[in-house]
């Protein structure tokens, strides 16, 4: 039961959260500055949504999981996933971002690479230890020619 519990969309969630409880609660009478963090926070958790999109259609696609704790059936390196050996953690990251803006939340700035740094450590170091068992040679030329985040 608990890895379905433990998976990045509920960390994602538990950070908006946070996000949003200092946006309300806690604002300390800090701003972003108006308009341009609003723009920019639509266009972080627009392009994030497209990164997780265009990530799932790729995988499905392939006919393999998403799932992080799961078994992958092939290795997914084109799409999307020419750009990013995560998109789908890079879409998170973004949506945060996005939110962090638009919900003027200047305190929350500082839980950004806190969740990068949980979602790496709890996710994709151990995805990627698998991949690497499973596919070998495929998954190191992949490593070489395609960054982690971008």
């Amino acid at each position: 039961m608990l890895k379905w519990i433990d998976i990045p969309p509920i960390w994602l969630l538990l950070a908006l959260v946070v996000t949003w409880m200092q946006a309300t609660h806690f604002s300390a009478g800090l701003s972003f500055g108006g308009a341009w963090a609003d723009f920019a926070g639509g266009l972080f958790v627009g392009a994030g949504l497209l990164f997780m999109a265009f990530a799932l259609y790729e995988m499905r696609r392939f006919k393999t999981t998403p799932i992080p704790h799961m078994e992958a059936d092939r290795l997914v390196t084109t799409g999307i996933f020419k750009s990013s050996r995560n998109p789908i953690y890079l879409g998170d990251a973004l949506i945060l971002t996005g939110l962090v803006l638009r919900w003027d939340a200047v305190l929350s700035l500082p839980l950004i690479p806190v969740f990068v740094w949980i979602i790496e450590r709890r996710f994709i170091i151990p995805e990627e230890d698998r991949l690497r068992r499973k596919f070998r040679a495929d998954f190191a030329r992949y490593c070489q020619n395609t960054r982690r985040w971008l």
